[in-house]
């Protein structure tokens, strides 16, 4: 893949947004065995709507995105993650296929598009869910400062969380 130039961008169109994410998924439960999630549009549809899904653009193409939200969007046990006053959740993070391979920066510039997105809202805690089956995503976001809160027995959820300086 020859870069022509990134730039990132909120979203506008759902169903690019949709069929990138479903794409990413597709290409990761094949890598890894797994089961693909079921996505909603109307999820993807909402998110874009409100402004939450950052999209980054090699050119004209759509090459990855994510998504942050201030709600929890999972349920963590109790005590998961340490204490804070304003989390924000990076969700929905997907890389195109073609750019998921080898060397590819597209998820690190993702994370670290999140944290500083994150930080500039004010917010004191990222936090995110990840499958353990996709190590690659668990090694990057170690790598970017996340820790894992908890690492349950038999489960296809691994809770992690980066405290934000402010």
């Amino acid at each position: 893949m020859t870069s022509t130039g990134y730039r990132w961008e909120l979203a506008a169109d759902p169903a690019e947004v949709h069929d990138l994410l479903c794409a990413s998924d597709r290409f990761q439960a094949d890598r890894t065995g797994t089961a693909a999630p079921v996505r909603n549009p109307g999820s993807t549809a909402a998110h874009v709507a409100a402004g939450r899904v950052h999209l980054l653009r090699d050119g004209r193409l759509p090459t990855a995105m994510f998504t942050l939200v201030e709600s929890a969007p999972f349920e963590a046990p109790p005590d998961t993650f340490p204490p804070a006053s304003r989390p924000v959740y990076l969700t929905r993070l997907a890389v195109r296929p073609e750019a998921a391979g080898s060397g590819s920066l597209a998820g690190m510039m993702c994370v670290r598009r999140a944290i500083t997105t994150a930080t500039d809202q004010g917010a004191d805690a990222l936090r995110c869910e990840a499958n353990p089956a996709l190590a690659h995503t668990v090694e990057l976001l170690e790598a970017l400062g996340f820790v894992v809160a908890d690492r349950p027995a038999a489960s296809r959820v691994l809770h992690l969380h980066r405290v934000l300086a402010r």
